[in-house]
């Protein structure tokens, strides 16, 4: 699809209720590279996730992460890029998951910048909303527990 409006997929009005949903379940969102670092080189775990425009596997992606973010343990930080939209941000999102090939939608957990975990598209595409909340609170119990030292 041509890009529209410059290096934007879609028109902005189109993706705000899509951006909003992460957002209001508490994902912090991130537009530029230099978003993306700092907020991958904050101590602890960051879950990054790649939302996109697709409604077949992203329309259960973001769902899924609501339900996930109830969920005891959480990771200590949690951001959002938007492919398609923000590719900057996104492309520097996908340089920190360890070679793997881009995917949209997708979810990652980092510790200290280093890639712990990473759904990607093809598993959350053939999941239910709840589903992959299970899977993220799987992970975020195993790869987002604090450890005392």
């Amino acid at each position: 699809m041509a890009a529209l409006g410059g290096s934007k997929m879609y028109p902005e009005i189109m993706v705000i209720p899509m951006r909003e949903e992460l957002t209001r379940a508490g994902l912090k969102e991130t537009r530029t590279a230099a978003e993306v670092d700092a907020a991958v080189s904050e101590k602890g775990t960051t879950m990054v996730v790649v939302n996109s425009i697709c409604g077949c596997a992203a329309g259960k992606m973001r769902p899924g992460v609501r339900l996930a973010m109830q969920n005891a343990t959480m990771p200590d930080h949690a951001v959002t890029v938007f492919a398609g939209q923000d590719r900057e941000a996104t492309e520097r999102a996908r340089s920190y998951f360890g070679g793997h090939p881009p995917t949209s939608p997708a979810i990652a957990i980092l510790r200290d910048g280093q890639l712990v975990y990473l759904m990607q598209r093809s598993a959350i595409e053939t999941s239910t909303a709840p589903a992959i909340a299970q899977e993220l609170q799987r992970a975020f119990d195993t790869y987002c527990v604090k450890t005392t030292a």
